[in-house]
């Protein structure tokens, strides 16, 4: 997952426009879609990278598009831990949206009040990017979730998850694996590193089953194994996310629409796909069932 530091101040693309429909899959009632993020206009000078705008109300047209009855929106690195662009989109849209921040060691008392009166279920760790909260600031951070209910995202490499796996098992929140863990799909799914990452599903983490078009070019075929497995391993704990809009991303931009017919070969069982899509985000997020 390159971030390249010569492309920086290039303006990035922006999502395919025109969303498709899931032909693969049926999307169940109450599906949600785990991982996006909205782009402001006010960006870090820190950044990995220069997306364009990204709004709201084209989210909100993609998820009515694929079928996705909600959506997660995870603080955006080029933001750092300032989240307005984030707390406007859940303000807005309080039924159909939940969100994840990014916030400094130290927030004040009325800040997390505020997050968690909008919607905010969750913290983001990350050590991919610039304008992230490290690992070295985890115990903070658990500390914070566990006083406000919320879980930890970890967004990670394999390599990093492998490192730091005793401490997580050690966790007393739950706590989320952004793009299946982010394995080096050309070590295989045998590496010592992806077996420990499943090894962290197994014990307890949950896994976002996204990021295919940053692992691997169309069709994705070399993540299939990885997704199966995790898929497998704890269906119960794989949620689904678009990646929408595919941030500081320089490859062939992906439908979103065909991003989720991927999961007709990561989970061809239709109950384990419909929990996936559906009844385990709605329980990690706090969404209601379709028609609660």
């Amino acid at each position: 997952m390159d971030f390249p530091e010569d492309r920086k101040e290039e303006t990035g693309r922006g999502p395919d426009p025109a969303p498709r429909a899931p032909s693969r899959i049926a999307v169940p009632p109450g599906a949600v879609d785990t991982h996006a993020h909205v782009v402001g206009d006010s960006l870090i000078p820190g950044r990995s990278f220069t997306p364009p705008p990204a709004r709201t109300a084209d989210y909100l047209r993609m998820l009515d598009a694929t079928g996705m009855a909600y959506g997660v929106l995870v603080q955006v690195s080029v933001h750092g831990t300032d989240n307005s662009e984030l707390l406007r989109a859940l303000r807005a849209h309080p039924f159909r949206l939940r969100g994840v921040a990014v916030i400094d060691p130290d927030p004040p008392d009325r800040l997390l009040a505020e997050l968690d009166d909008a919607g905010v279920t969750g913290l983001r760790l990350n050590t991919m990017t610039g304008g992230g909260t490290g690992l070295g600031h985890l115990p903070r951070m658990e500390g914070i979730c566990a006083e406000m209910g919320w879980h930890l995202q970890l967004f990670s490499s394999a390599r990093d998850l492998a490192a730091l796996a005793p401490r997580l098992s050690r966790l007393t929140v739950p706590y989320v694996l952004d793009h299946l863990g982010v394995p080096d799909i050309a070590a295989g799914p045998g590496s010592a590193e992806w077996q420990s990452v499943l090894g962290l599903a197994r014990d307890g983490a949950w896994v976002k089953l996204s990021g295919a078009s940053r692992l691997a070019d169309p069709p994705y075929a070399p993540v299939i194994p990885f997704a199966r497995a995790l898929a497998e391993a704890v269906p119960d704990r794989c949620v689904y996310g678009s990646d929408w809009p595919h941030v500081g991303f320089w490859g062939p931009m992906p439908n979103d629409g065909d991003l989720a017919d991927l999961l007709a070969d990561w989970v061809p069982g239709r109950e384990a796909r419909d929990a996936i899509l559906a009844g385990n985000p709605q329980r990690l997020y706090g969404f209601a069932p379709a028609g609660g």
